[in-house]
This record gives structure tokens, sequence and C-alpha cells, in this order.
């Protein structure tokens, strides 16, 4: 018992490690698509309030019809990097 609390934080501790620690990231980010907060450019308005790499959810539906949700990332010149798309199924297997 105690060797699997000991291995558990070992493990946690690793997975600590890999976090990024400056909050940036060296990719360019996801290409907007139509109903991104970016798709037209850059929002006018700059998230002054914001902490730099804080990060929000958007969601919205997209030309054919599927949800999606969007991560984005606020940079330090207060741009808006998409870092996460995800696509929500249209129906369930689960559904009755």
């Amino acid at each position: 018992m105690k060797r699997s609390i000991g291995l558990g934080l070992v493990l946690a501790v690793a997975l600590t490690g890999c976090t990024t620690a400056s909050g940036s990231y060296s990719s360019a980010g996801l290409a907007p698509i139509p109903g991104s907060i970016t798709y037209n450019g850059q929002p006018r308005t700059k998230l002054t309030k914001s902490p730099v790499g804080s990060s929000f959810p958007h969601s919205f539906t997209d030309q054919w019809g599927r949800q999606v949700e969007e991560i984005y990332i606020i940079q330090p010149d207060r741009s808006l990097l998409i870092a996460e798309r995800h696509y929500r199924p249209v129906f369930s297997l689960d559904d009755d």
C-alpha cells in the first residue's frame, strides 16, 4: 500500500514537471474556422484585465451544424491563440 502511494506521488511530481511554466506555446496554434473568435483576424478589443497565459473556452456551431468548443490562450501581446479544438458528436449510441 505504501509503495503504491509513493509511486503515485512520484508520478504526480513527474507529470507536474511536464507542464509549461512560462505559459507560452511554440506552435502557431490551430487555424481559425468560421465561428472562431479569430476567424476574421484578432478581435479589436484587447483583453487587458486577463493575465497573460490564461485560457478560456468558446463554444459555437460550425457551418455543418456540429458543436465546436475551442480553448483560447491569451498571448503576451494580448492576441488570442487557439490551443485546442473539440468537436462534440452529433449523436450518441446511448440515445434512445
